[in-house]
């Protein structure tokens, strides 16, 4: 399978005309940076590494390890709208720590695996760490198995560090890597800045929320940059680990594991060291995780309750002109190339360090800019996290994706609305100079305004473009096609042909309903977006581009 380039405008056209597989995300499920907090200035974890089930798309499930919480008290869930969260006792990946940037941080991990499993711990990359407790490791103090421990309760470790670096990173076991990693067990630790920008809640990000607001969304984000530094605002955020698991290597750990539970007590393992003889190589994964995943799954709505050890998805949204931060991770062994489809990302940070340009004014912080890459894939090298922004505004595509309904009009001028191109070439200020924020077209890229795509004589943009839209009730597959290339709940009313949109039997993608754009976000290793070998599954998911008339939201 040929991967699509978007960044050809025919590519960009077919995705947006032929690939909005409306009615299949109208569900609206949306992935944030769900995850714990603690108390401010000084949070305490209490985790606990157990034995759990995971489930994939075939109807697969798999043995696995992970962290989970052995005790929720004195944390709380963010973003603290969200629903139906929770923390078990394990799940994959571990839970997302959200701490602040100058944070003395405490966590303590009781080791509750099998005792064939041995002593596990929990490394902190990136940070200095003091340990407490526990027994020494190779790498860390690590948590003894309840089996070995000689006094009641010596099966915990503590870990203290201060979160003096923003941004995204990782955690997981210093114990037995090439077995616990690959097991399950990780997880990310997010670090906000200790300080916002001023600029990040003026002009265009404060415009950008009036926008959300006059949809009647709420602000999901856990802060409102991603770092200490003016260029790092965002206006949205999401979260991918990706990851891999070889079934051989769990089949092995799940038999064993039985095998040594099945013996007389007194006759079970004891070591520190566990007593399992896994092969760990040759390593030959089958299944491939999006926050521990697979595709259709991922797109399921966080905390569902059919994957209780599973609770983050990763299904992206956004709307025109947002800034979306981008928070990667590579867990696991393997290297994963993820394309997103719509525009490159713009990385800002890896491993929580900021990538700036030569100051322009030495002495002035602020006069430095990101100057990290535009990456066509994000490639996550294991243990490697990554920070950046993705953008779409439609330019580029020539033609009005707004599309716009004449019975729209200017909440200023009372005329149909129209595009007063700002310095940038965008709608973001009416031109009374008030801004358009609460236009149904904020954002549009005026070179664009009212120019067709289609060539014929019908919808509600004047014809002449270039493309004859062929009949719906060809193109279509069931109910998964929107069948518009326009954006909007009124997307179907404006390209009606001499086959009404959607055909019959479509009617689950509503004229009212969310009629976004879906863009493939995917990787780029083929046998990656494969469950168990059957295509489609493994590292797929879809950035959903939806119009500002509709809401967003990020609750589930």
């Amino acid at each position: 399978m040929r991967a699509m380039n978007t960044k050809s405008l025919l590519g960009q056209a077919l995705q947006g005309a032929t690939v909005a597989l409306g009615s299949m995300l109208a569900l609206s499920v949306q992935a944030a940076a769900p995850g714990i907090t603690g108390a401010a200035g000084a949070p305490v974890f209490n985790l606990s590494a157990a034995a759990m089930r995971v489930t994939q798309p075939n109807g697969k499930s798999l043995y696995s390890w992970g962290y989970g919480c052995s005790s929720i008290a004195g944390n709380s869930f963010a973003p603290a709208a969200i629903k139906g969260a929770n923390c078990p006792a394990a799940q994959l990946p571990g839970p997302t720590l959200i701490v602040t940037e100058g944070d003395a941080v405490t966590v303590v991990l009781t080791n509750n695996l099998p005792a064939a499993a041995g002593n596990t711990s929990m490394l902190f990359p990136g940070f200095q760490v003091v340990s407490q407790g526990g027994a020494t490791g190779l790498l860390t103090q690590e948590a003894p198995s309840l089996a070995s421990c000689v006094v009641g309760g010596c099966n915990t470790v503590t870990y203290k560090f201060t979160a003096s670096t923003p941004g995204t990173h990782s955690y997981y076991s210093g114990t037995q890597g090439d077995l616990q990693v690959e097991m399950g067990m990780y997880g990310a630790l997010i670090v906000l800045p200790k300080t916002v920008p001023v600029n990040c809640n003026t002009g265009l990000a404060a415009a950008n929320l009036t926008a959300e607001a006059t949809s009647g969304e709420s602000d999901f984000r856990l802060a409102h940059s991603a770092y200490d530094h003016p260029s790092t605002c965002y206006d949205r955020e999401y979260l991918f680990q990706f990851s891999e698991m070889d079934d051989n290597i769990h089949t092995q750990a799940e038999a064993q594991v039985l095998a040594d539970q099945a013996k007389a007590v007194g006759s079970q393992c004891a070591s520190p060291t566990g007593c399992l003889v896994v092969a760990t190589e040759p390593y030959a994964p089958d299944y491939y995780l999006v926050n521990g995943r697979s595709m259709p799954d991922d797109m399921d709505p966080n905390y569902v309750g059919m994957y209780p050890n599973q609770p983050y998805n990763g299904n992206p949204h956004m709307h025109p002109g947002e800034l979306t931060l981008v928070r990667i991770i590579g867990q696991g062994r393997w290297q994963h190339p993820f394309h997103e489809h719509a525009n490159h990302v713009r990385v800002l940070a890896r491993d929580g360090n900021l990538l700036l340009s030569a100051p322009t004014n030495p002495g002035d912080p602020t006069s430095t800019l990101p100057a990290g890459p535009l990456m066509f894939t994000t490639t996550t090298t294991p243990g490697m996290t990554m920070d950046g922004i993705f953008y779409w505004t439609g330019r580029g595509l020539n033609w009005d994706v707004f599309g716009h309904d004449p019975s729209l009009v200017d909440s200023i001028t009372k005329k149909p609305v129209f595009c007063v191109p700002d310095a940038n070439g965008y709608y973001t200020v009416k031109s009374d100079g008030t801004t358009a924020a609460t236009e149904p077209n904020y954002y549009e890229w005026c070179g664009d305004h009212n120019k067709a795509l289609e060539k014929h004589p019908f919808g509600q943009v004047a014809s002449g473009g270039p493309v004859t839209l062929p009949d719906p009730n060809i193109v279509t597959n069931g109910n998964w096609y929107g069948g518009s290339p326009y954006l909007g709940g009124e997307a179907t009313g404006r390209a009606v042909g001499g086959t009404p949109i959607p055909p019959a039997g479509t009617t689950a993608n509503s004229p009212t309903g969310e009629a976004g754009f879906a863009y493939m976000w995917h990787s780029h290793n083929e046998r990656e977006i494969t469950t168990s070998n059957v295509f489609p599954g493994g590292m797929m998911m879809m950035m959903l581009v939806d119009p500002r008339s509709f809401a967003i939201d990020e609750t589930n």
